[in-house]
């Protein structure tokens, strides 16, 4: 039986803990599908199309990571891929009580759904993708933060 997860969200952009993230669940888990998330509330600077293809771009290397597209709730992403279980990053105690919501929300909708939380290297625990974006958005250098197609895409914006 083949062991998977899913790694859920915006990924505006996808970042070196994003990476980080994934490396580590890959220690784990045979399989991670990155799920991109359509998000319409969320004040993307990315298209969701964009995102999708910037994850496949700078995952590619990685032939046990999938990246595919979502929208709608989580739960009815994991139940239509039969994968009950997600991954969460975790960057700091701060994220905890989200996330901790949320894992428990889905877990009241979906019984069989399990949340696995990761934490990344001490040296991308300050990342996030609004702060990318808002050095990105003033001209700042963020090639430390994320891969170079990302770079070039936040350029372009």
């Amino acid at each position: 039986m083949t062991r998977k997860i899913i790694y859920p969200g915006t990924f505006d952009p996808i970042t070196n803990g994003h990476i980080d993230i994934i490396e580590r669940a890959l220690s784990l888990f045979d399989e991670v599908i990155v799920a991109v998330a359509e998000n319409a509330k969320k004040d993307s600077s990315l298209s969701a199309e964009q995102r999708l293809v910037l994850a496949q771009q700078v995952l590619q290397k990685y032939s046990r990571v999938h990246v595919q597209k979502f929208s709608g709730l989580l739960v009815d992403f994991v139940r239509q891929q039969n994968v009950f279980v997600v991954l969460r990053g975790l960057r700091a105690v701060s994220d905890f009580e989200y996330e901790f919501q949320l894992a428990s929300a889905n877990r009241a909708l979906e019984v069989k759904l399990e949340t696995v939380f990761l934490t990344p290297a001490e040296k991308y625990a300050y990342i996030s993708s609004s702060m990318v974006r808002e050095i990105a958005s003033l001209g700042g250098d963020i090639s430390s933060f994320v891969p170079p197609e990302v770079v070039k895409a936040l350029l372009l914006i």
